[in-house]
């Protein structure tokens, strides 16, 4: 866990089996129309529940894995991944999670005249939740602004505004409006990059993606299309690499032999595909780190 501060806010839940979290502490920013306070990601414990009558500042939480249910104003809604909400002052909020599925959920709080007109204009509205179709595009920005927080520098805040903005614009442009069919593609397609993760190692192609998640090969494609930034594949090509990142970092590991454990009979093929996610060969990656 880290922190741009030596003490926590007293509003930071203790009920996480794990956190990486932020706080801003910023005199010179306090006269500014949108200044960011903190944020961060957590992963709840099977009990955790927030029961606030109101909060002192403006807060969007996305939830990237797990299922839960948030209450704003008295109306509940279905948390689960891809799912945003937001509250504020005067905004009465209660929040749990399944117990077999913990929630792992981002947040950024955040203050000033502007923060509210924000909202307002571009959501998600007060008190209210969406579904985003493009779920890793909205992590990529949270993880983002997570370690721009972190870094203690006097550009700290005013870089973590922006990315609040792109963070607010991005919600904006991939909420969809939920339905029973959208509802239930997106299901799908949710359950399917759980399947591509789980079984990274195993899947070796499109067509055994396909098969593993019980649909075909086109209508896995359209799911992706319709819900992420990169096809089918490409999500399983860049699950493979991430771990063999991992693994190349052990000082026993060579690059043929990590090249077989990821299904690569020829290493210079690993090679190039290595180098297109990573923008530098796997030999060299493992010299670096």
């Amino acid at each position: 866990m880290a922190l741009n501060a030596k003490k926590e806010p007293d509003f930071f839940s203790s009920q996480v089996t794990r956190a990486n979290r932020f706080y801003l502490v910023s005199r010179s920013q306090k006269k500014q129309s949108l200044r960011i306070v903190c944020g961060g990601c957590e992963h709840c414990q099977p009990g955790y529940r927030i029961d606030r009558p109101n909060f002192p500042f403006y807060s969007v939480e996305f939830v990237a894995k797990g299922k839960g249910e948030v209450i704003l104003k008295g109306k509940k809604f279905a948390l689960f991944a891809g799912k945003t909400f937001s509250y504020g002052p005067g905004i009465a909020h209660v929040m749990t999670t399944e117990h077999e599925f913990p929630l792992v959920k981002y947040f950024v709080d955040f203050t000033g005249p502007e923060a509210l007109k924000m909202l307002q204009k571009f959501g998600p509205a007060l008190g209210c939740a969406v579904q985003v179709s493009s779920p890793d595009v909205i992590i990529r920005i949270f993880d983002d602004l997570i370690k721009n927080g972190q870094t203690g520098s006097s550009y700290s805040p005013l870089i973590c505004t922006a990315i609040l903005q792109q963070l607010i614009f991005k919600i904006a442009e991939t909420s969809i409006i939920e339905n029973t069919r959208t509802t239930t593609a997106f299901y799908t397609y949710q359950k399917s990059r759980e399947i591509i993760q789980k079984n990274c190692l195993t899947l070796r192609g499109l067509d055994e993606v396909a098969e593993k998640c019980n649909i075909d090969n086109a209508y896995l494609c359209r799911l992706f299309k319709r819900f992420d930034s990169q096809g089918p594949y490409q999500y399983l090509t860049q699950m493979k690499m991430n771990l063999a990142a991992q693994r190349l970092q052990s000082p026993n590991s060579s690059v043929k032999e990590v090249a077989m454990e990821f299904g690569f009979s020829d290493p210079f093929h690993f090679s190039r595909v290595f180098k297109r996610i990573f923008g530098i060969p796997p030999g060299t990656f493992k010299y670096l780190r």
